[in-house]
């Protein structure tokens, strides 16, 4: 069993926990992530992984409640426990195996939208600890949806907040913000986008237009989450990949969106 040491509510409906798993989180790198069952009933819920602290032996996970298990995740409190938490499973953020020197002297920029922002922290919490910043814009439907704020401003060079309502922070799409801090005169090396799929395949085009090579994270579609089920099959430039086991990190600008969605 693995116990919930702690429970947050971040969001309507948007989820937050530190799950004790003293071997996940000794071994897990940025980028990856794990799958929860509640009991043995339950069904396999991927997620990607939050946070971690090796010394806590602690994973943080970071969930959005859309269906029945989901929902039923959220009725769980600090002193529960899950039957299941397996991991890290998939492969690290491609950051993590580059030279600290080599990132230095990259301007990276990383999108986060909505609870893509989860998945976005870590790599960009990894880069702060290693000497690296980076720019990060986090996009949300409202200021109400916006989540993980002080924590991502801690961490990144600079933080450019947008919603879609101009409740807070700047007004409209990440996709503006991209548009207006090149048109600032700001030069990108590499963009990290993860959040829905439609903002990954509008930012994509985006930054191909851009001249700016981009990475998505094809988290979001996986189920099973161990190449067996197929859901997560989608085509990179020719071929054929699978995020649970390939991924779930890919070239933006290689992946098929249309037939995806």
């Amino acid at each position: 069993m693995y116990p919930i040491v702690k429970k947050e509510q971040l969001a309507d409906k948007i989820f937050l926990m530190d799950v004790k798993a003293e071997r996940v989180a000794k071994t897990c790198m940025p980028g990856q992530f794990i799958i929860v069952k509640i009991d043995e009933e339950g069904e396999r819920i991927p997620l990607t992984i939050c946070d971690y602290d090796r010394q806590k032996g602690t994973i943080t996970i970071v969930f959005q409640t859309v269906g029945a298990e989901t929902t039923r995740m959220s009725s769980l409190k600090a002193g529960d426990a899950f039957h299941d938490f397996v991991g890290p499973l998939g492969c690290p953020s491609e950051l993590v195996s580059e030279e600290i020197d080599a990132l230095k002297k990259k301007n990276i920029l990383f999108v986060a939208g909505g609870v893509g922002t989860a998945p976005v922290y870590p790599q960009v919490k990894w880069l702060h600890e290693n000497g690296v910043a980076a720019d990060v814009i986090v996009g949300a439907k409202n200021h109400d949806l916006l989540i993980l704020e002080d924590e991502m401003k801690a961490v990144a060079g600079n933080l450019y907040v947008t919603t879609d309502d101009g409740s807070y922070g700047r007004k409209g799409m990440v996709t503006q913000t991209i548009q207006d801090l090149v048109s600032e005169g700001k030069k990108y090396d590499v963009c990290i986008a993860i959040g829905p799929m439609i903002m990954m395949k509008f930012t994509c085009l985006l930054t191909k237009k851009l001249e700016i090579p981009t990475i998505v994270s094809m988290n979001p579609i996986m189920v099973d989450g161990t190449g067996m089920c197929g859901a997560c099959r989608l085509i990179v430039g020719d071929e054929v990949k699978f995020a649970c086991v390939d991924g779930p990190e890919f070239d933006g600008h290689q992946v098929d969106f249309d037939e995806m969605l």
